[in-house]
């Protein structure tokens, strides 16, 4: 080996990422506290990054259909400076009528629910024992004896209502804590919608800067790899968010019309809240049932057993085709790695895992499709020359 200037920074450049990088380990505990610190100073900037993202779904769509409206006045004069501007109030307004929709009609119902549900406990005990005594007759004249049951109604209340306050208690001194820094978290959530904005509004001038940085510190191929790297997480993402809400809408409708033909109460309320829980893969939907059958207990037992029987049969139908169907074309995916992305992911990160999955698999099996068929155009093998 020739030691010369050129493997001298290189032993050089070796000796000092062992030093660094054993550095890192024997101080694990100071490096965390310090990107923990960094992170928490940036968090506005990372959730503003996020709401941004979220918000340039909308957007895009709204800019196009403003050029639509108006194609003669194209890229000229105050229509093009107003249309920016006006798609992003507008992307605002929706995401947060949703919201709004979501936690200003269905919770305070689901509060309703529950406060008529323990005023009507001493009726619900009745009717249980009630009909327990009519099976324990019927069954004891075939010589099947049950055990008798003494349901009292005061003290279901009275548990209830312990339970209730204790919760409540547990509940208020968490408020308490997260009051503490209420203010805080107020003005971070105001500054990354401030950073938001500000990313839309300029997101061209962004994406010029980045090309120009990746050309800068990168070799012209390098840079275009990690530009088509970066394109395409966006692309399978966008795709994902876009797929999912679309799902979110086709179910919540689905459950509407159903719940109408069935004659079920509280569609409308219901109805939202499986379209908005369906966001979250599986459990949400299961959230929404167990909501649902708390609300039409209260009118029908009877109804909410109906219901769970139409919302079983509703999932089947979604998780093998709409979801599969909706969300898998839109990223790309083949639908059995759709389930397998869910079921990974889930069992791995929870909810946040069953988010993100599906669109980092449709991420990898992008990657790895496309390098396999430039191997095999590389090595000369045509497709079917393989089947």
């Amino acid at each position: 080996m020739k030691f010369d200037k050129k493997a001298f920074k290189m032993i050089l450049y070796l000796a000092l990422l062992v030093i660094l990088f054993a550095w890192l380990i024997t101080n694990a505990g100071m490096v965390l506290q310090f990107i923990k610190t960094v992170f928490t100073i940036l968090r506005p900037l990372f959730l503003g990054l996020v709401i941004a993202f979220l918000m340039n779904i909308i957007v895009r769509p709204l800019e196009r259909l403003w050029m639509k409206l108006q194609p003669k006045k194209r890229g000229k004069g105050l229509h093009a400076k107003l249309m920016r501007p006006i798609s992003i109030v507008f992307s605002l307004l929706i995401i947060f009528g949703v919201i709004f929709a979501v936690f200003f009609i269905v919770v305070p119902e689901i509060s309703r629910t529950v406060m008529s549900f323990v005023d009507k406990v001493p009726v619900y005990a009745e009717k249980i024992e009630k009909h327990w005594n009519e099976i324990s007759a019927f069954l004891a004249a075939h010589a099947v004896n049950l055990p008798e049951i003494d349901i009292n109604p005061d003290e279901i209340v009275r548990k209830l209502t312990n339970f209730a306050a204790q919760w409540g208690q547990k509940f208020l001194s968490s408020t308490i804590g997260f009051t503490t820094n209420l203010v805080s978290t107020i003005a971070q959530f105001f500054i990354a919608i401030v950073f938001s904005v500000y990313i839309l509004g300029q997101k061209e001038n962004f994406g010029q800067w980045s090309k120009k940085f990746l050309a800068a510190m990168f070799s012209p191929r390098g840079a275009n790899s990690v530009y088509s790297f970066c394109a395409l997480v966006n692309k399978s993402f966008t795709s994902f968010v876009t797929g999912q809400c679309t799902e979110a809408v086709i179910l919540g409708s689905l459950c509407f019309v159903g719940m109408l033909v069935l004659k079920m109460p509280f569609a409308p309320v219901i109805s939202v809240l499986v379209g908005f829980m369906s966001l979250i893969p599986i459990f949400g939907a299961w959230i929404a049932t167990i909501v649902g059958v708390l609300l039409i207990s209260l009118d029908s037992p009877v109804m909410a057993v109906w219901f769970v029987v139409f919302i079983l049969v509703l999932q089947q139908f979604e998780g093998n085709l709409i979801y599969p169907k909706v969300v898998g074309k839109s990223v790309g995916l083949p639908p059995l790695f759709v389930l397998l992305a869910v079921t990974i992911g889930g069992s791995a990160f929870g909810i946040l895992g069953m988010l993100v999955s599906v669109p980092t698999m449709s991420v990898i099996y992008i990657l790895v499709t496309t390098g396999v068929d430039r191997r095999l155009k590389e090595k000369g093998i045509r497709e079917h020359d393989i089947y």
